[in-house]
């Protein structure tokens, strides 16, 4: 059967994206995951490679909270008590205990008055906004905020729209007050880790800022935080970006349940009125099934290591090891982007080089991401390792030798 007009479209924008180098390709899938053994960590096996090993540098799941005995056993458990799915959205028969039990410890965690969780960090985003943003607000985001939260604010339509330079609070303040007068409402969005970088905002001068000018306007001046990869990966006790600044003023707190605590799911902490507000406003909470029970009591355990005494230690091996991983990149003269998050980028500058690195690298068995334009802008072209506690320091050894080797070879 021949391809239709709107098909040949479509395959005409696969090509080009090819032809530029953009493409993502086929996905490489997981068929079995290996114990730790020896020195070594977790190895990963992948459908059409047989019985050889990978180890992944490009998993979000810092904490390796994915793959305890304890969160596993707490999943387990609940999918049978409460089965597999909740069977329906939350307002009609879709809300079971461990969903309550774990918006309920998030709070806490967070000290806020209330939390709420989403299908994703992604859905709680674009659900949020619309709910949040008015026709009368000005919404100020960095540059480089996060393709969620870029799409939220088309979504939401605000009736200003100010980008400022990144982590340029001096600009940020300016796009504030040429506001004034002209809006009822200004809201102020950023990620707290910038997930490609790998660098943070200075959310205590954010939130000094944003009080600054509160009374400059009739519904003040509100600061969203977009902490998905801060929250149990930065921070003396993993509370993210707020807690390593030492924030005090941020009002609504957006996370994921899919990062370091290694289940599924998104969730925003706030206001017990603002998150009643939610409630009743955000879209892809009132129409979309929430996480399962089993997900929740998942994730409920992960909070609770990651909130103990094993939760500390934890944290402090994954800035151990990404101390080491980063050291051992500048030793060998690369380019990096130092940050005591465990994202670490690789600064390649060039898309063809990036690729042919992410080759050598899957090649001599390792699992890392390359990020060309546009994920990343041009120039910045990159390769995105990610340091887990789950991860040896063999491991991060082993990763140092091969681009050792690489580098050995393109000289």
């Amino acid at each position: 059967m021949s391809a239709s007009k709107l098909e040949k479209t479509l395959i005409a924008s696969i090509e080009e994206r090819r032809a530029k180098g953009t493409l993502k390709g086929r996905e490489l899938v997981i068929a079995g995951v290996k114990r730790p053994s020896g020195e070594k960590g977790y190895r990963y096996l992948l459908e059409g490679f047989g019985d050889r090993e990978f180890l992944k540098m490009n998993q979000n799941a810092y904490l390796g909270m994915n793959l305890r005995k304890e969160v596993i056993d707490a999943e387990e458990e609940a999918c049978r008590k409460y089965g597999a799915g909740p069977g329906a959205v939350r307002f009609i028969n879709g809300t079971f205990e461990p969903h309550v039990e774990l918006e309920k410890r998030l709070a806490r965690f967070h000290g806020r008055e209330a939390a709420m969780i989403f299908s994703s960090a992604y859905a709680t985003m674009i659900g949020t906004f619309p709910a949040l943003i008015s026709d009368k607000t000005a919404l100020i985001s960095d540059e480089l905020n996060h393709n969620c939260i870029i799409n939220a604010i088309r979504l939401s339509r605000p009736q200003v729209k100010e980008i400022y330079k990144h982590l340029d609070m001096a600009d940020m303040e300016q796009r504030i007050k040429k506001n004034q007068g002209a809006v009822n409402r200004v809201v102020i969005v950023t990620d707290g880790i910038f997930s490609m970088r790998g660098d943070y905002a200075p959310l205590d001068q954010i939130a000094r800022i944003a009080q600054k000018y509160d009374d400059q306007f009739p519904e003040g001046c509100t600061v969203i935080v977009d902490d998905s990869h801060g929250v149990g990966a930065f921070g003396r006790t993993g509370r993210g970006v707020e807690e390593y600044t030492g924030a005090e003023g941020i009002h609504v707190l957006i996370g994921t349940l899919g990062k370091a605590f290694g289940v599924n799911g998104g969730y925003i902490t706030a206001s017990a009125a603002t998150i009643e507000y939610l409630r009743e406003s955000a879209a892809t909470y009132i129409y979309s099934n929430p996480i399962t029970p089993s997900e929740a009591a998942a994730a409920l355990t992960s909070l609770e290591i990651l909130d103990s005494p094993e939760g500390l230690k934890l944290l402090e091996k994954l800035r151990t090891l990404t101390r080491r991983f980063e050291e051992g990149l500048v030793k060998l003269g690369f380019e990096i982007i130092a940050s005591e998050h465990p994202v670490v980028p690789l600064m390649v500058r060039d898309t063809r080089k990036t690729a042919e690195l992410v080759k050598f690298l899957t090649d001599h068995g390792v699992l890392a991401t390359g990020l060309n334009f546009p994920v990343v802008p041009r120039g910045d072209e990159e390769i995105r390792f990610q340091v887990s506690a789950a991860h040896t320091e063999h491991d991060i050894d082993y990763v140092l030798d091969v681009l050792k080797q690489y580098q050995d070879g393109s000289q």
